[in-house]
């Protein structure tokens, strides 16, 4: 993983709030937490994390997929 994969640089987002693209976006500078299914609630990935991010392209009649790519999140130290 590159350092603009955690952010995914890259995305292409709107203008309404369903739109945003990537973790900084939904969070909202981290202002607005993300709620888990489990309940947890993230504003930053943290340690121990699995994060995956997938692509796709899709027009009339046709999508075409770029894969998935993922990692965990391990401490720095």
């Amino acid at each position: 993983l590159e350092p603009g994969d955690l952010l995914a640089s890259g995305t292409i987002s709107g203008s309404t709030e369903e739109s945003r693209g990537c973790m900084l976006e939904l969070t909202w500078r981290g202002a607005n937490p993300l709620k888990l299914p489990n309940g947890e609630t993230r504003k930053w990935l943290e340690d121990g994390d699995t994060l995956t991010i997938t692509g796709w392209c899709q027009g009339d009649g046709y999508r075409i997929g770029f894969g998935d790519v993922g990692g965990r999140v391990v401490s720095a130290v």
